[in-house]
């Protein structure tokens, strides 16, 4: 987990003032991780600090607070909650103003108005100074969190029927940054989950060029000849993973096709086909379940890259 400053700035921009409760520390069980945070504003929030009973009490506290505050509970005896743990929440009132003095890679802050410790500093000095970033922690009077940043970029090729599932179903998740795909804007539909990208192109293959060559694909267009396109250029621009929606015939055919392009079969069979678990059905959102399974259980793992056009 970590900071999301550009959510909390959209928040902000729309709402004026609003309140950012996290958990800074976590004793026994807890229903969420340290660093999990939500924003509470007057008629609202987004995130969640794990539900029931803590959050219901959080986020009426936040709505009706004009300071910051620093706050443990016992999840059993103060809220029955039969978790059975103690967790420290860290509740903090943001607006425009205070929102340009955060900046950087890491937010550092006192929460008990002592001066920054050399431990902190240590920390702080690593993380500029080599690029390494801090676990969430609060340590000596200190809250730190690293500023956000999702661990894997998504693009989605497609958004008929199985890319609208997969978008709606991986767009929560906070380290998917995901970049959707497809012929013409009309082809989208007009609720576009927050932090999706969508873009359109007449050409799909020509965007290939813009992604990350680590980022993930995803390709299920309408036309099993932009699928094949879009494997062409991703063989020759390089990938971390790609997946491809279709059968074994259709894979078959462009394994064929693929050699016949001059791609090695070492680097074509990288390419996944079909995706998700095809135990679970073919509905579009069996198969949006499936995908993200997999991204659960693989984003943060080094993967090898395929690069290039090989042959």
């Amino acid at each position: 987990m970590g900071f999301d400053l550009d959510g909390l700035r959209a928040a902000v921009l729309a709402q004026g003032r609003v309140a950012r409760v996290v958990i800074a520390a976590i004793e026994g069980s807890s229903p969420r991780e340290v660093g999990a945070a939500m924003l509470v504003w007057e008629g609202g929030q987004s995130g969640t600090i794990g539900g029931g009973a803590l959050e219901f009490q959080a986020a009426k506290a936040a709505r009706a607070a004009q300071s910051d505050r620093l706050s443990r509970h016992a999840l059993g005896p103060e809220l029955g909650q039969c978790c059975g743990g103690r967790i420290t929440l860290l509740r903090e009132i943001y607006d425009l103003a205070r929102l340009d003095g955060l900046d950087g890679g890491v937010i550092a802050r006192s929460v008990d108005g002592s001066d920054m410790p050399l431990g902190v500093k240590r920390v702080l000095a690593r993380a500029r100074g080599e690029g390494i970033a801090p676990q969430t922690e609060l340590t000596q009077g200190w809250f730190i969190e690293p500023v956000h940043r999702p661990a894997q970029s998504l693009w989605i090729w497609g958004a008929g029927h199985v890319g609208r599932a997969l978008v709606h179903t991986l767009a929560p998740l906070p380290d998917v940054s995901i970049t959707w795909v497809d012929t013409a804007a009309a082809r989208f539909p007009g609720d576009l989950p927050e932090g999706v990208t969508a873009l359109p192109a007449a050409r799909l293959e020509l965007l290939v060029p813009h992604a990350p060559l680590d980022a993930r694909h995803v390709i299920l267009t309408y036309s099993h000849a932009l699928d094949l396109a879009l494997c062409h250029a991703l063989l020759a621009h390089g990938f971390g993973r790609c997946g491809l929606i279709g059968s074994a015939t259709k894979w078959a055919r462009f394994r064929s096709r693929l050699a016949n392009l001059g791609h090695q079969l070492a680097s074509i069979s990288r390419i996944e086909c079909p995706i998700g678990d095809p135990t679970l059905g073919k509905h579009p959102q069996a198969i949006a379940i499936g995908v993200a399974r997999d991204i659960l259980t693989t984003t943060g793992r080094k993967t090898p890259l395929c690069k290039g056009k090989t042959g």
